[in-house]
C-alpha cells in the first residue's frame, strides 16, 4: 500500500513539480533566512527602515514594467509550445519599454510620495527591480510554461543566493554600511542574474521573435495581469510606503523585518500554488466544474502549512533579536501579530488562481482592486496613530477579508456555471 502511494506519487506531474518548487523554496528559505539575518546586521534599524520604504513603493508599481507578460507567456505558452519565441520576445519588449518608464517616472516624483532618505534609494531600486528583477521572473516564467520547475525554482534559489554572497562579503569587509551602499551594490547583482537568466531561457528555448503588434494585441489582457499583481504588493506594501512617508524610518525597519519573516514562512504555499498553476489554466479551459476541485486539492495541502508557518512564527519570534540585534527586539511582538496571514493566503491563494483559471481574472482583479482600497483607508486611518501595531491591523483584516471573497467569487462562478447549463439543457 505505502509504495503504491509513493509509486503514485513519483508519476505525478504536480507532484513532481510542487517537490522541485518547494525544494527549491526550500533552499530560498534558508537563504533568504541567512540573508536577512545578515542584512539587518548590516543596516541599523533606522537604515533597514530607510531601505524598506524605497523597496516597498518600488514593489507597488514594479508589476507595470512587464505589463502582465509574464503571466501573458504561462497561459498561452503552457497551452501551446510552439508560440514560444513570439511570446518570450513580448516578455523583453515590455519590461524595456515599460520599465524605463516606471524608473523615469520614480525617479522625477519618488521625492513627493516618500520620505527624502528613502526617495535617494529610488532610482538604484527601480531599475534593480522594474528591469532587471522582473527580467529574472519571467526567465523563471519562462520554465513555468514548460513544467520544468526545477529551473524555475534554480533560477529564483540562485538571485537569493547572488544577495547572501553580496551581503556577507560587505559585512565582512565592512561591517556596517548604509541603504546607499547596499542599494548600489544591489543593482550590480540584478544586473549579473538577470543578464545569466535571459542567457539561459533563450539557450534552452531559442531566440525571442519581437513581434510589436503582439505587444498591443495582449495589452489589455496583460494590462489587467499587471493591475492584479500591483493591487496584490499594494495590500502587501503600502504599509511600508505610508511609514517611510511619516518619517517612522525606525518602525518601519521593525515592522518590514517581522513581515519578512511572514514573507519566508509563506514560501512552501507558494511553491505549491506556483507548480500548480499552469494547471489552473488548463483545467479552467473546461470550466468551473473543473478547476474548483484542483483548488479544493490545493487548499488541503496549503492550509497546513499554513497553520504550522503560523505557530511557528507565534513560538519562535522570540529568536530574532538574538539573531539579528536587540534593536530588532520590538519586531518579536510585530511577528505576533502577523503569524496568521500564511493561514489566510493560503486560501485567497489557490481560490484566485482557479478564478484567473476560468478566464475570470477580471474577477479576481475586483476582489484585489476592494483589498488594495480596504488596505489603504485602513493605513491611512491606523498608521499615523497606532504607527506599525496600525499597520500589523490593517493587514490582518486585509488579507483575511481577501479569503472569503474569493473563495465566495469561486463558488459563485460554479452556481452560475450550473445555472446556466440547466437553462441549456431545458432549451
Amino acid at each position: 500500500m505505502i509504495q503504491h502511494q509513493i509509486k503514485r506519487i513519483r508519476q505525478s506531474t504536480l507532484a513532481r513539480n510542487s517537490f522541485w518548487m518547494f525544494a527549491g523554496q526550500g533552499l530560498s528559505f534558508v537563504i533568504q533566512a541567512l540573508y536577512f539575518i545578515f542584512l539587518a546586521r548590516l543596516l541599523n534599524p533606522t537604515q533597514y527602515g530607510v531601505l524598506a520604504g524605497a523597496v516597498a513603493l518600488v514593489t507597488v508599481v514594479s508589476q507595470y514594467s512587464t505589463m502582465g507578460s509574464g503571466l501573458i507567456l504561462i497561459r498561452y505558452v503552457s497551452q501551446d509550445h510552439e508560440r514560444f519565441p513570439e511570446y518570450w520576445g513580448n516578455v523583453l519588449m515590455s519590461t524595456v519599454v515599460y520599465g524605463s518608464l516606471i524608473v523615469l517616472a520614480l525617479h522625477f516624483t519618488g521625492h513627493w510620495l516618500i520620505g527624502a532618505e528613502s526617495a535617494s534609494l529610488l532610482t538604484l531600486i527601480a531599475f534593480s527591480d522594474c528591469i532587471c528583477g522582473q527580467l529574472t521572473t519571467c526567465a523563471a516564467q519562462a520554465f513555468q510554461s514548460f513544467e520544468h520547475m526545477r529551473p524555475t525554482a534554480t533560477l529564483n534559489m540562485l538571485v537569493n543566493l547572488f544577495r547572501l554572497v553580496l551581503v556577507c562579503s560587505m559585512l565582512f569587509v565592512m561591517h556596517h554600511a548604509v541603504a546607499m551602499q547596499w542599494a548600489v551594490a544591489m543593482l550590480v547583482v540584478s544586473i549579473c542574474a538577470s543578464s545569466a537568466a535571459v542567457t539561459i531561457v533563450t539557450r534552452r528555448f531559442g531566440w525571442p521573435r519581437f513581434q510589436p503588434r503582439l505587444l498591443l494585441a495582449r495589452g489589455v489582457e496583460g494590462f489587467i495581469f499587471a493591475i492584479s499583481g500591483s493591487t496584490t504588493s499594494a495590500y502587501n506594501d503600502f504599509d511600508k510606503v505610508m511609514l517611510g512617508h511619516y518619517g517612522m524610518t525606525v518602525a518601519n525597519g521593525i515592522y518590514s523585518m517581522a513581515y519578512r519573516v511572514i514573507n519566508i514562512a509563506t514560501m512552501p504555499i507558494q511553491s505549491i500554488e506556483a507548480a500548480a498553476f499552469p494547471r489552473f489554466f488548463r483545467e479552467g479551459a473546461k470550466g468551473v466544474a473543473a478547476v474548483q476541485p484542483l483548488a479544493v486539492k490545493i487548499l488541503k495541502r496549503t492550509v497546513l502549512l499554513g497553520l504550522a508557518a503560523a505557530i511557528g512564527a507565534f513560538l519562535f519570534a522570540p529568536v530574532i533579536p538574538v539573531l539579528i540585534g536587540k534593536g530588532f527586539k520590538p519586531s518579536v511582538s510585530a511577528l505576533r501579530w502577523l503569524c496568521l496571514i500564511p493561514v489566510f493566503r493560503s486560501f485567497h491563494l489557490c481560490a484566485g488562481d482557479a478564478i484567473a483559471g476560468v478566464g475570470q481574472q477580471k474577477f479576481r482583479l475586483g476582489c484585489q482592486l476592494f483589498a488594495a482600497g480596504f488596505n489603504i483607508a485602513l493605513n491611512v486611518y491606523l498608521i499615523p496613530r497606532y504607527s506599525w501595531w496600525g499597520a500589523a491591523i490593517s493587514s490582518l483584516l486585509t488579507d483575511g477579508s481577501l479569503a472569503i471573497l474569493t473563495w465566495s467569487v469561486l463558488f459563485w462562478l460554479r452556481r452560475r456555471e450550473r445555472v446556466a447549463a440547466l437553462t441549456t439543457q431545458l432549451a
